[in-house]
């Protein structure tokens, strides 16, 4: 497949949040302000590209040689673990306020089935390494591409007065992103 479609349907197409609905939680809880929507884009981002990296090169030269393609997920997992705590420790460091603004989610994103799900897909499309990256950035910069749009908006909605009470807050983010993904279902015939 070519490498600017792959990228394409990942980002856009079949967007991990609003096509595939994964990283739901992080999409939710992450995406009440811009800045932090922003820096967990950036640390999704990061985090998915070396996880594809890891996991690519864990399945290619440690688990199919050896026939124990069955532990591929802890296996991945594993890898994304200890991705994230490096990512989380690089974070605390770099940017406290950061760190703060991400708070529980940052540690999340070892549990983020976004994540978890390119390195799988990776491997059930038999991706190369180039496909397996194009795979992972397009992914990510469509995660990251959701979740600031629906901070953005979601900042909009806190001023407005004439929301109900009873659909202020999560009920009418939950609203906002089934209208973000019944609008990034135009992309279908994209490709």
């Amino acid at each position: 497949m070519n490498i600017l479609l792959i990228f394409i349907n990942a980002m856009l197409v079949n967007n991990f949040v609003l096509s595939r609905f994964l990283g739901i939680c992080s999409f939710l809880g992450v995406s009440k302000k811009r800045d932090a929507s922003i820096g967990m884009g950036f640390a999704v981002l990061f985090v998915m590209a070396i996880a594809s990296f890891g996991s690519w090169a864990v399945y290619t030269f440690l688990l199919e040689p050896f026939g124990l393609d069955y532990l591929k997920t802890v296996a991945f997992i594993l890898v994304i673990a200890a991705l994230v705590q490096f990512v989380e420790m690089f974070i605390k460091k770099a940017s406290p306020a950061l760190y703060d603004a991400l708070g529980i989610y940052l540690p999340l994103i070892t549990t983020n089935c976004a994540v978890l799900g390119v390195a799988i897909l990776n491997v059930q499309e038999k991706l190369s390494l180039m496909g397996s990256l194009t795979n992972a950035v397009g992914a990510a910069l469509g995660y990251f591409l959701a979740i600031v749009l629906m901070a953005s908006i979601r900042e909009k909605l806190d001023k407005v007065t004439s929301i109900p009470k009873s659909f202020q807050g999560l009920p009418i983010a939950l609203i906002t992103a089934s209208l973000m993904a019944i609008s990034f279902l135009g992309f279908q015939g994209l490709i």
